[in-house]
C-alpha cells in the first residue's frame, strides 16, 4: 500500500489533484485510516491514475471520464471530443485571421459577428430618386404606420433597417425596402406591411460620415467575407444609427451595414 505522498511521487499526480479526484469519485484510495485520515493507495490504481491523466492531457472534463470509467463506450465519447475541437479549431482559427489582419494592415473597420434574434417588421418598399431620400422617407413612413396603428410598440432595443432591392448599384430610381422592428402584427394598408424575420447571423461593421461613400465600406465587408471563408445568405442591410436628424455634421453621421451570412 502506498501513502498518498508515495503515490503522488509515482502517478506524477499533485496532491491536490488526487484529493479532487477522490472527491468527485474518480480515484478513490484504496483505505483510509479511521484514526489518522491517511490516505492508501495500491500499485494497481496506478493504471487508473495514468489514465486520468492522460484523459485530462486531451482535454476531457471529469463527466466524460467519469462516464468512459463507467462504462461508456470510449470512441463515442472521443468522436464527440474530436468535433468539438474542430469546432473550436475552426473559432480560433477565425479570430487569428482577424488578428493578423489588424497586426498586418491598418484597419479602417471592426467586423464583428452577430446573432440578429426573430422579429416581427413593420415594411415598405418605394423607389427613390437618390439615396439621401432616405432620411426624409424613414420618418414620413413611420408617422404613417402610427397613425393606422395607434397603439404601435417598436421593440426595445430598436431595431431598423433598409435593403437594398434592384440587385444592381443604381444612380437614380432606387428600390428600397424599409423595415423597423415591432413588438406585433398590425393594420395593413398598400404601403405598409408586416412580416416576421427569421433569427439572423451577421457580419456587422461601421460606417462613419456621408453616405456616397458607404460603397468603400461594402466593398471591404464583401472581401472580409470571402476571405474569412462566409457565405453569404440574403441582401445586406443598412441600419442607420445618427443621421441628419440628430447630428449637425455629416462626418458624424453612423451606418451599420449587416450582412446576413450561413
Amino acid at each position: 500500500m502506498l501513502k498518498i505522498g508515495e503515490f503522488s511521487k509515482l502517478s506524477h499526480l499533485t496532491v491536490k489533484a488526487l484529493r479532487f479526484y477522490e472527491k468527485e469519485q474518480l480515484l478513490v484510495p484504496a483505505s483510509t485510516d479511521r484514526w489518522t485520515g491517511y490516505r492508501f493507495y495500491e500499485t494497481g490504481q496506478l493504471v487508473e491514475a495514468a489514465k486520468i491523466k492522460a484523459y485530462r492531457q486531451l482535454g476531457l472534463s471529469i463527466e466524460e471520464i467519469r462516464a468512459i470509467l463507467s462504462g461508456s463506450n470510449e470512441k463515442d465519447i472521443f468522436a464527440a471530443k474530436a468535433k468539438e475541437l474542430e469546432n473550436q479549431k475552426t473559432e480560433i482559427d477565425v479570430r487569428l485571421s482577424i488578428i493578423h489582419h489588424i497586426l498586418e494592415e491598418e484597419v479602417k473597420y471592426r467586423v464583428t459577428v452577430k446573432e440578429i434574434q426573430p422579429t416581427i417588421v413593420y415594411y415598405s418598399e418605394v423607389k427613390l430618386q437618390k439615396y439621401s431620400d432616405m432620411m426624409q422617407y424613414i420618418p414620413a413612413i413611420g408617422e404613417e404606420c402610427r397613425k393606422l396603428n395607434p397603439n404601435f410598440k417598436c421593440t426595445e432595443p430598436p431595431y431598423e433597417f433598409c435593403e437594398y432591392l434592384d440587385g444592381e448599384y443604381r444612380d437614380s430610381d432606387i428600390l428600397v425596402r424599409h423595415n423597423e422592428a415591432v413588438v406585433s402584427f398590425g393594420t395593413e394598408n398598400e404601403r405598409i406591411r408586416f412580416r416576421k424575420i427569421p433569427a439572423t447571423k451577421v457580419l456587422s461593421v461601421l460606417h462613419k460620415g456621408a453616405y456616397d461613400q458607404i460603397g468603400e465600406t461594402y466593398a471591404f465587408l464583401m472581401r472580409y467575407a470571402e476571405e474569412n471563408g462566409y457565405r453569404v445568405k440574403g441582401l445586406a442591410r443598412e441600419c442607420y444609427i445618427d443621421g441628419i436628424w440628430n447630428k449637425e455634421s455629416v462626418a458624424e453621421w453612423l451606418t451599420e451595414i449587416q450582412l446576413p451570412i450561413e
